[in-house]
């Protein structure tokens, strides 16, 4: 992933927009699996297109909307995803600017069936908080990359261990310490966070907080 490892962090922010440009940054390919984010300046778009694979969008910053040239238009805003559908014409456009991850899928993949063609939901919401519990839901789960939302109470924790590959933390609600190689960083909603693999890392929450986690494991 082309981020450094051990800081905090916002793609949002490392992607502003620049006004009547689409801007686009590839942060990895490991797997296959495309992993890209895009900032959309005011009053453009990305013209639809046929892919024979879903992807999934996650707004970053800002609104926009899905355009389907047979069924209309979907709006997403902040902190939502939606899959986009296969076989039909699919693109973006917003009238005031956004930035969005885009992570393109493969025709096979394994994908949790909550998440249904052009249905926007928000991300921090498709996880519950359990006092005192870890609630975890893997939205994608291939042997090359998972893509998993986790909500944590007061008090709870992922004890240390080594990622197993890159992974990068998407915090979606409230606030929680992440220990990495010795050191902690404070994180909150809206920020990101990048593991280098076997790197050794723990998490931990104070009060509620929620994140989702790309790992890349190819």
């Amino acid at each position: 992933m082309k981020k450094n490892s051990g800081t905090v962090f916002s793609l949002a922010e490392d992607n502003k927009v620049i006004p009547g440009c689409t801007v686009s940054e590839l942060l990895s390919d490991a797997g296959g699996f495309y992993t890209s984010v895009f900032a959309l300046g005011a009053g453009t778009d990305i013209s639809p297109e046929i892919y024979g694979y879903p992807k999934i969008w996650y707004v970053l910053q800002g609104e926009m909307k899905m355009v389907l040239s047979e069924a209309g238009e979907v709006n997403l805003t902040e902190g939502s995803v939606a899959i986009t559908p296969t076989g039909t014409p699919v693109g973006s456009r917003t009238e005031n600017g956004a930035v969005y991850l885009e992570i393109t899928l493969k025709e096979d993949t394994d994908m949790n069936s909550i998440l249904k063609s052009s249905e926007v939901f928000a991300l921090k919401d498709l996880v519950p908080y359990q006092d005192g519990k870890i609630v975890n839901m893997d939205l994608v789960n291939d042997p090359s990359m998972k893509f998993v939302v986790m909500s944590f109470t007061k008090g709870c924790a992922l004890p240390e261990h080594a990622a197993p590959g890159e992974a990068l933390i998407f915090a979606l609600d409230g606030e929680g310490t992440i220990g990495y190689e010795g050191k902690e960083y404070l994180i909150k909603a809206g920020e990101n966070f990048k593991f280098d693999k076997g790197g050794a890392h723990y998490v931990k929450a104070d009060g509620n907080f929620k994140m989702a986690l790309l790992l890349t494991l190819a």
